[in-house]
């Protein structure tokens, strides 16, 4: 859905299911504040955020959590997390990725191989919420086809202008021409 800035442009606005105990957290209260429409579930997993209009889910990792926490225990809330979730996201949180953090997304994508989580390594609450919204406004429905159209037209201008495909047109001319002779 859109909406008006105030400058002409056109605002996204989507409704965000978002995990019970993350409510009061900074991404919930960033998601708020842009007029997004934020549902609280007990029923999904904790640090998830759904967008379900795009679907595309996160899971908020903190860095610092991951190496106080048991590895296998988290391990097994991915897991989790990516079989209810088709097109999820780790987004791993971070305000400096240095050789331990870069250890962990080594040790998660050795774990996670061939699965279809992406990992997405954040310094802050608004790097998250900005990617997040990046990712869903894109990979959502009227979004999608616009982008679609766009590139078609794209390929199209690119096509007729090219001196290639004009060169094998005057070929195609010439060769219809002496066909019908």
């Amino acid at each position: 859905m859109a909406d008006s800035d105030g400058q002409g442009k056109a605002r996204w606005i989507t409704t965000i299911i978002v995990s019970s105990s993350l409510q009061g957290h900074e991404i919930s209260t960033s998601l708020q504040n842009q007029q997004h429409r934020v549902r609280y579930s007990d029923t999904v997993e904790n640090g998830s955020i759904i967008f379900s209009l795009s679907g595309v889910a996160f899971l908020l990792a903190d860095a610092q959590g991951l190496f106080l926490s048991d590895g296998e225990l988290y391990f097994d809330r991915i897991k989790k997390f990516m079989t209810i979730h088709r097109n999820g996201f780790l987004l791993l949180s971070a305000a400096l990725h240095g050789p331990k953090e870069w250890d962990i997304m080594f040790r998660i994508q050795q774990r996670f191989l061939g699965s279809n989580i992406r990992i997405i390594p954040v310094h802050n609450a608004a790097e998250a919420v900005r990617l997040m919204l990046i990712i869903a406004k894109t990979t959502s429905k009227p979004h999608l086809d616009n982008i679609r159209f766009r590139m078609a037209m794209a390929k199209m201008q690119i096509v007729e202008q090219s001196p290639v495909w004009k060169m094998l047109h005057q070929s195609q001319l010439k060769c219809s021409l002496l066909n019908t002779k």
